[in-house]
């Protein structure tokens, strides 16, 4: 697939995937939407770590409604059939995805802008960028996976409050909730966000493993947990990656991964 509105770019096992956009402050589209499922799938196969970015002063300014008023006269309207065909797949494949994925949130991350951005594994966040849950402002309801993840970061009754209101949360009290990994200078966001990734890419196997424990965690019992740290052990111990960090314990160097 070739992209209008997304970049695509993969050095040292990092794939960067950028929202690209910035006219409507990277506004979520048909188009964008349908480019971004079919990069991150690239990415799934192809590189050892993502970068979810933008391009511009925003990171995403939500669902783009220049041309909602052409349906308003629909009592049938759906606006909502987006979520079906590529935005809740890419944000469950970010989430299930054997490799990590980093967000790197310059400016203003609103409405599904927040789901795309916190269904990362990390979140790097500039001083001055926000998370906007301005759904109600226009008669719609969270989504992206909004207030899953809103309920399982803040809580329930901070989630609340915040999407009922329409709420905007900062760089700084995001970090303060729980929300996000690492707040740095908005100018340095995306070096941030590249560091992390390219360390993560040098990983062992067992990253991936780690990855879909801890999101397995959220719905489980400390019982299930047991049992899924279990069976994820046992496959990260039959890796190249676990032989190799053994023999560099046993030769005190540093490993050389290869995530497999």
């Amino acid at each position: 697939m070739g992209y209008e509105k997304i970049l695509y770019s993969l050095h040292d096992g990092v794939a960067r995937i950028s929202l690209n956009d910035p006219a409507t402050l990277n506004a979520s589209n048909e188009v964008m939407n349908a480019e971004l499922l079919d990069a991150l799938d690239r990415a799934s196969t192809e590189a050892r770590a993502i970068v979810l970015t933008s391009e511009g002063r925003a990171f995403c300014s939500g669902a783009n409604l220049a041309n909602a008023a052409k349906v308003l006269d629909d009592p049938r309207r759906d606006v909502g059939v987006g979520l079906d065909r590529t935005l809740g797949p890419s944000v469950v494949l970010m989430k299930t995805m054997d490799i990590p994925v980093v967000s790197a949130v310059r400016g203003a991350a609103a409405g599904v802008g927040c789901g795309l951005a916190l269904s990362a594994d990390i979140i790097v966040c500039g001083e001055g960028g926000y998370f906007f849950f301005a759904f109600r402002h226009v008669g719609l309801v969270p989504d992206g996976g909004c207030s899953w993840l809103l309920v399982n970061a803040i809580g329930r009754v901070r989630a609340m409050d915040v999407m009922l209101r329409g709420k905007k949360v900062t760089g700084p009290q995001a970090l303060e909730w729980g929300l996000v990994t690492e707040v740095v200078p908005d100018d340095e966001v995306e070096a941030r966000a590249m560091a992390i990734a390219r360390e993560l890419a040098q990983g062992p196997r067992a990253l991936g493993f780690i990855k879909k424990q801890t999101w397995q965690a959220f719905d489980s019992s400390f019982e299930t947990a047991l049992s899924t740290e279990r069976v994820f052990q046992r496959q990260a111990c039959r890796s190249d990656d676990f032989a190799e960090g053994v023999r560099a314990f046993q030769e005190k160097r540093k490993p050389v991964f290869t995530g497999r």
